[in-house]
């Protein structure tokens, strides 16, 4: 069962919570947080035990002489660092008492992370709708747009988060690639599979990497039925139906291919690290989610009212 914060939402973020060691080389918990955010000044963060802005589990405030080994865990709201605005906005196309479904825009993250708070899709939504319990029910990667699902109640959200761990819900993307070099109008194919084609692989997320890695010695983990929908003499426009949801999969199963994702910074090959161009969003869609309503039985479909910008001219 989750650890419920003693700090309320506030601002569209919940707070962070921290566990703190029993024991150790550090005499009080400030001594530890300090060392733990090297990257912060440290007067600066003692500052917040002064304040009252760090806490236990019970919501009573530390101080920065409390000792290490009272409390297992700390609760403290991050400060919202300078962020640089995202000029895309939610879109929202359906809610009820216990969904909230969106077209979520290219460059903007499903949740808070790293640099990221205000700019995400849920505490803008928290903010929006005045509903502080709202959360995603699965995720998009930051650079993917179109449909995100959010729940409104605790009570039912389980109901729905288990419709995507049990492959219930079914998922419909679409993409842009280049044209491959050999591509041939008379016979379309990838990897030297006609349309439509089932690829699968093993796909592993390994620690402290920003990209999955593919191992061909294990049986596959991954799979995405690719339907062709068009092309011209530029690109490529596939629907993707993933029977699984692995990190990263319809990107790296495209790459795999010979048709990595238009404006791909990951695959098939990691480009450095650069700002957002957003004239250059990467061209993938979550464009489909179809399911059987857990509490209602009834069938539910929502569609993206959004399209890809690179998508071919002749369609």
């Amino acid at each position: 069962m989750a650890m419920r914060s003693p700090l309320p939402v506030r601002d569209g973020v919940g707070a962070t919570r921290l566990r703190v060691p029993s024991e150790g080389p550090w005499p009080t918990v400030g001594v530890f947080m300090a060392e733990r955010f090297f990257h912060l000044d440290p007067e600066r963060l003692l500052a917040r035990f002064d304040r009252g802005e760090i806490v236990a589990g019970d919501g009573a405030a530390l101080t920065r002489d409390t000792p290490l080994g009272m409390h297992d865990f700390v609760w403290y709201y991050r400060e919202p660092a300078v962020e640089k605005p995202i000029p895309f906005d939610v879109e929202i196309l359906h809610q009820d008492a216990d969904l909230v479904v969106v077209d979520k825009p290219h460059f903007l993250p499903t949740t808070p992370g790293g640099k990221y708070l205000q700019n995400s899709a849920l505490v803008r939504l928290r903010n929006q709708l005045e509903i502080p319990d709202l959360t995603p029910i699965h995720r998009l990667d930051r650079a993917t747009a179109g449909l995100l699902m959010f729940s409104v109640r605790p009570v039912t959200r389980g109901a729905y988060q288990l419709l995507f761990e049990n492959r219930q819900v079914e998922k419909v993307y679409e993409a842009v690639s280049p044209l491959p070099a050999d591509w041939d109008p008379a016979a379309p194919s990838l990897g030297g599979a006609p349309f439509p084609l089932v690829h699968r692989n093993h796909i592993e997320k390994l620690r402290g990497r920003v990209r999955v890695q593919t191992d061909p010695s294990r049986d596959p983990n991954a799979e995405t039925l690719i339907e062709l929908r068009g092309f011209d003499d530029r690109v490529l426009h596939t629907l993707l139906r993933p029977h699984s949801g692995r990190m990263h999969q319809l990107r790296v199963h495209l790459a795999e291919l010979g048709a990595g994702i238009l404006h791909d910074t990951f695959y098939p090959e990691l480009l450095p690290e650069a700002p957002d161009d957003f004239t250059r969003p990467l061209q993938l869609l979550a464009r489909e989610l179809r399911f059987t309503d857990p509490l209602s039985g009834a069938p539910r479909e929502f569609t993206t009212q959004r399209t890809l910008q690179d998508a071919p001219r002749s369609e």
